[in-house]
């Protein structure tokens, strides 16, 4: 009970109701907080209610935007007017244009139905960017011709010098490049952020990035831009023939400093001819093999002004013919650091440090090291009979190499790559001092939106594990893998992990972006590429289209509207689903999809020398058939959404005839359906394939199937729907059997063996100690991680209902499995946290929820026949119900917002 005390405590203080006041908080444009640089001219308002009082609800609202905090009639832009509605999300700006580069305040008034009387929130602000085109009178900044990537990988360190002569009221630099950079002024780094401007559609948008320098601006100002190959340079997997310099060979970048100055006056620090580079201290830099740094070769004031380099060369100018946008999205941060758990001296004499968590991101250090030695950082996730292990990475180094400048304060970091790595082997020193090392995180800043914990530590060594597992392929686009030479956006794996994701963080923004990526990178005729961005179209020109991959375009497009709520990114995103399930209608026969290159329940449980014929091998166009369907279903519920009658009607004739179809080919007259495997059941069940006496023997077969095996035998397709299948159908006890498995395979079993993440094979690590096959075995990956979802969604009990999407009003139903003693959890939702917290003791179920204002809850908890009835434990509170049912095995209540505590006698 000493760890239910602690978690508790621990969710107490991140998600308990503070205040008895009823006031307004987290109050957004288009989903951040106080945000610079916006582009969109008519950006989202959203805010929270934050109050204790029961029952709850919004009734109106009124939005004030003005170009000061006075709101006097000369600065107002935008009055909403008083709106009847208690909808608090994604109310979007219809006032005066917004000029660029231009702080806007904004307030809004609530009225509730427990008062007569509105509340106001603080006052917010939001600050435009340059507008698209219209702000940006500038030119793209580029090396000379015999520098280009290709044949110099040095990072050139571009400069520039301005004076100004007049007071500052503000300063804004916005910035972008092709490659990653860092920027610069008077000496100091520009922002928090690393590895910007992150990875787009490259041919058709780069994102540019908005920083306030206002402080930073003296009259006297140098300004520097070191630019890497990044993910714009860089070398691919498989994107041949030009899998070095994917987009392009020159390091370039475009930026504005815009100044303000305190008569009100305007003046851009363009890209003039005065800019110069020169190549320091970053001798090459890619994102698999990883950084060379000369630490002798830099000044830490080259950035400043009158420091120059005698080695400067005059810049040229490089032109881009796609879009600059601004940031949509969450970029990548320093999260966590991590010091050394111990020193360990491997069999064959190399020096690792063990960090104790695998991670993303790199080591940062210290060294009494002589100048110009040389140390060496290898990156490795696993150890292998005790010896550093490198052979999953394929062809990718991840070592950072550092020549030292025998400075012992200088902190030795790289710049423009990233590690996976648990494990850290040093060359070059004799003596290591743990104390000088250190591991740092970096993933998208995304905010943390769920927590979830259990009284079965290897069940919350899981939830670590896929917390881990989200954080380290989270940086900036959703890849499959972090450490070996691929780190691509995997469609599939994308889909299959998205409401696990959206539950631990809110990932709204991250997903809307990489959907903008797929949609361009979507071919004409519909197909959709398997990873995002499409780095393999060289390489494979119709590369794309498997079964459960392309189908991210309409699994995560409706999913994200469930969780959020958001009608207009539905609408956004409508056609690229219609695009998408056109292409399987036109490569259908009678209902029959036939096309598509397709992977399959790829990672399968599988047996080496299979006479028996145990491996699990389910059928691919099955499973594209299944899918197929899935993807016409979901573009059905977004055309009712969004009023396309007419696309109901014809996409439910689609619907029907592949319908039949799936049935007459797939499913015997005694209702198998091919290949007898688990997947082929799930997928038929959760994509509601089928109906009466299908429906009855799918099920019947899937529990024969798993009671004979013992185990799951699913891959990437099947296993995000297995439990929920299991559960949702009468059988949690199979589910939770399945969770709670810690041989192979299963969730558990990595657990056991020590995992940190989630592996990419149930076996990565194999029973007898060996490993599985090196060209593809991952240590960290997330879609396993999977099982996520259907913890929060039974365990904790909270689901989304369809009818109410982004939770206005969503279910909670626990099981309350006598495996747990005990489970916390917790959501912030677009209205405010959810939390539903249960413990059993001394034979009895004591359940707490808190429920927002301005939502509501279905509540449904199980009972045995004939017992006692769930009670409120503070009897006043029955007059707060709102609804009421019981039946022999339920009792169904509809609350509204407040804090409810339950009892129950089992």
């Amino acid at each position: 009970m000493i760890r239910y005390f602690i978690i508790t405590l621990l969710l107490t203080n991140l998600f308990s109701i503070q205040a008895q006041k009823t006031n307004i908080v987290k109050m957004e444009v288009d989903e951040f907080e106080s945000p610079i640089g916006l582009d969109s001219p008519n950006p989202n308002f959203s805010w929270v209610i934050k109050s204790n009082k029961y029952n709850l609800n919004q009734t109106h609202y009124q939005i004030l935007v003005a170009t000061d905090k006075t709101f006097l009639k000369n600065s107002l832009v935008w009055d909403s007017g008083k709106v009847p509605s208690s909808e608090s999300v994604y109310t979007s700006y219809s006032g005066k244009d917004l000029t660029y580069d231009k702080s806007y305040y904004w307030t809004v008034k609530v009225w509730h139905n427990q008062s007569s009387k509105p509340i106001q929130s603080k006052i917010s602000s939001w600050r435009t960017g340059l507008m698209k085109t219209s702000g940006w009178n500038n030119r793209w900044v580029s090396v000379l011709e015999e520098d280009n990537s290709k044949l110099n990988t040095k990072s050139p360190y571009f400069k520039n010098e301005f004076e100004i002569n007049k007071k500052i009221k503000s300063a804004y630099l916005y910035i972008t490049s092709k490659g990653m950079y860092e920027a610069f002024i008077n000496g100091q780094r520009v922002g928090d952020l690393y590895l910007t401007p992150g990875w787009t559609s490259y041919d058709n948008r780069i994102q540019y990035q908005a920083y306030d320098v206002t402080k930073m601006v003296e009259s006297k100002n140098g300004i520097g831009v070191v630019i890497g190959k990044g993910w714009y340079h860089g070398t691919f997997m498989g994107a041949e023939p030009n899998n070095e310099n994917y987009k392009g060979d020159l390091y370039s970048f475009i930026s504005e400093l815009v100044i303000t100055y305190e008569d009100g006056t305007k003046e851009k620090i363009l890209n003039d001819e005065k800019w110069k580079y020169f190549h320091g201290a970053i001798l090459h830099s890619e994102i698999y093999d990883g950084e060379k740094f000369n630490a002798n070769l830099i000044n830490n004031y080259w950035s400043s002004f009158g420091v120059d380099n005698e080695n400067s060369k005059k810049a040229m100018f490089d032109t881009y013919d796609g879009k600059l946008i601004s940031t949509s999205n969450e970029l990548i941060k320093r999260h966590e650091i991590f010091k050394p758990k111990k020193l360990i001296t491997t069999p064959s004499g190399d020096k690792v440090i063990d960090f104790g968590q695998n991670l993303v991101g790199w080591v940062e250090f210290t060294s009494n090291g002589q100048k110009d030695q040389e140390v060496k950082l290898y990156h490795a996730e696993i150890l292998f009979q005790d010896e550093f292990y490198i052979d999953n990475l394929r062809g990718a180094d991840q070592l950072n190499t550092y020549i030292l400048n025998g400075d012992p304060d200088y902190v030795y970091r790289p710049h423009f790559t990233f590690q996976g790595f648990r494990y850290l082997k040093i060359e070059g020193m004799e003596e290591i001092d743990l104390n000088k090392f250190k591991a740092v995180a970096l993933y998208s800043d995304m905010k943390r939106s769920g927590a979830f914990s259990s009284s079965n530590p290897l069940i919350n060594q899981l939830q670590s594990n896929i917390e881990w597992g989200q954080k380290g392929n989270f940086l900036d686009v959703p890849t499959d893998c972090p450490q070996r030479d691929e780190r691509l956006g995997w469609t599939g794996d994308a889909q299959a992990f998205f409401n696990t994701a959206g539950f631990l963080r809110d990932v709204k923004n991250f997903f809307d972006k990489w959907m903008v990526d797929l949609e361009y990178d979507q071919y004409e005729n519909g197909l959709v590429p398997s990873v995002i961005p499409d780095v393999l179209d060289n390489k494979r020109p119709r590369n794309g289209g498997s079964a459960g991959w392309a189908d991210a375009v309409t699994i995560i497009s409706w999913n994200s509207f469930l969780i959020y709520g958001d009608k207009g990114q539905l609408a956004l995103r409508y056609n690229s689903m219609k695009k998408w399930v056109d292409y399987m209608i036109s490569q259908s026969k009678n209902g029959l999809y036939k096309g598509g290159d397709h992977y399959g329940d790829w990672l399968f449980y599988s047996r080496p020398n299979d006479p028996p014929g145990l491996s699990a091998v389910s059928n691919k166009y099955m499973i594209a058939q299944a899918f197929y369907q899935y993807s016409t279903d979901l573009l059905i519920k977004a055309a009712k959404i969004l009023n396309k009658d007419s696309d109901v009607l014809y996409y439910k004739g689609i619907w029907d005839t592949a319908n039949k179809a799936f049935h007459d080919e797939y499913i015997t007259k005694n209702g198998m359906i091919i290949g007898d495997t688990q997947t082929a059941y799930v997928l038929s069940l959760k994509f509601g394939l089928l109906s009466g006496y299908n429906q009855k023997i799918a099920f019947e077969r899937l529990v024969e199937n798993v009671e004979r095996y013992g185990h799951l035998t699913t891959g990437f397709l099947g296993t995000p729907y297995l439990c929920e299948v299991l559960s949702s159908n009468g059988r949690p006890d199979l589910a939770i059997k399945l969770l709670l498995r810690e041989n192979y395979p299963s969730w558990l079993y990595p657990v056991t063996k020590g995992a940190t993440t989630i592996w990419e094979r149930w076996n990565g690590i194999m029973s007898d100690g060996n490993l599985s096959d090196a060209g593809m075995n991952s240590y960290n990956h997330y879609a396993y991680g999977a099982i996520g979802e259907w913890m929060y969604n039974n365990l904790m009990g909270l689901k989304v209902n369809e009818k109410y999407p982004g939770f206005k009003r969503y279910t909670i139903e626990p099981i309350f499995d006598k495996n747990f003693e005990d489970i916390q959890g917790a959501f912030e939702s677009n209205y405010g946290k959810i939390k539903v917290s249960w413990v059993r003791k001394n034979g009895n179920i004591n359940l707490t929820l808190e429920i927002p204002p301005n939502t509501s809850s279905d509540v449904i908890l199980n009972k045995n026949k004939n017992e006692k009835n769930w009670t409120l434990d503070d009897i006043k509170l029955n007059s707060k119900i709102i609804d009421r049912k019981d039946t022999d095995n339920k009792t169904i209540f509809l609350l509204g917002s407040g804090e409810y505590k339950f009892s129950y006698v089992e």
